[in-house]
């Protein structure tokens, strides 16, 4: 008896955060961690560390009609050239335009997460790119550097704990630069003192996070903060501090 092929699990779109309407006027898709290399099924604890944020986000952007979902990759490794996390992103990308139309994305991405953010920032629909501790790989001559220049014309914010000990705030800074050379809205800041989940300061990333979100894609003035860190020249601006308290008034 031949022996029967497993079905291919296919990438697909969480259950949606917030209220659906005709309204919907931008969406964020929430990217959560995964592995360098796997064959395993993706973590529901990363997608449920990723679904917290894009509750917040929600909670902040209802009046401007803000959903979000969770991206369920079909596995949890990047797996080399297959970037196979940035393939889903992309997927997860033309499935918005196909339920939603013609509005903007925000694609934000926790550890391996915000490598496949990145990598699919030039996406049509995709106007920025929140990327949180993101993993990216050591710099190696012997492999073609991360990709840049299809953030070419979106928002791209960047933030890394110092004491992140899973994935190296150097590798983000040093992408950042190279992001900023091909695109001047970048910025990345740094929570000092803090880990790869930044939980010490979930509250201040939180906050900037959907100062971030509703700037970009409803065009709502920055923070102060936040615009200084766009408007300022390498290195300031992608070693911005995010300083204790950041947005407590709008969480009170």
């Amino acid at each position: 008896m031949a022996q029967q092929a497993m079905p291919v699990r296919g990438a697909r779109l969480g259950r949606l955060i917030g209220t659906e309407t005709s309204a919907v006027s931008g969406v964020v898709l929430l990217l959560p961690g995964g592995e360098e290399v796997s064959v395993r099924r993706p973590s529901p604890l990363a997608a449920a560390a990723v679904r917290t944020l894009g509750r917040k986000l929600v909670r902040a952007g209802r009046e401007h009609g803000l959903v979000a979902h969770v991206v369920h990759y079909r596995g949890r490794g990047w797996n080399g050239p297959d970037a196979l996390l940035a393939r889903d992103a992309t997927w997860a990308a033309d499935e918005v335009v196909r339920r939603y139309g013609d509005v903007p994305v925000c694609l934000a991405g926790l550890d391996m997460g915000g490598r496949a953010a990145l990598h699919a920032g030039g996406h049509a629909a995709v106007n920025s790119v929140l990327a949180l501790a993101p993993w990216l790989p050591e710099d190696d001559m012997a492999v073609p550097p991360e990709p840049v220049k299809q953030l070419s014309g979106r928002r791209v914010l960047i933030v890394h704990g110092t004491n992140d000990e899973r994935t190296d705030p150097e590798l983000s800074f040093r992408f950042a630069e190279r992001v900023k050379k091909a695109n001047r809205d970048t910025c990345r800041f740094e929570v000092h003192s803090d880990g790869h989940g930044l939980h010490q300061h979930r509250g201040e990333v939180a906050a900037l996070a959907a100062d971030f979100v509703l700037g970009a894609l409803f065009g709502r003035v920055f923070s102060r903060p936040l615009a200084d860190a766009f408007a300022a020249p390498p290195p300031i601006g992608l070693r911005m501090p995010l300083a204790s308290g950041f947005g407590r008034s709008l969480r009170q």
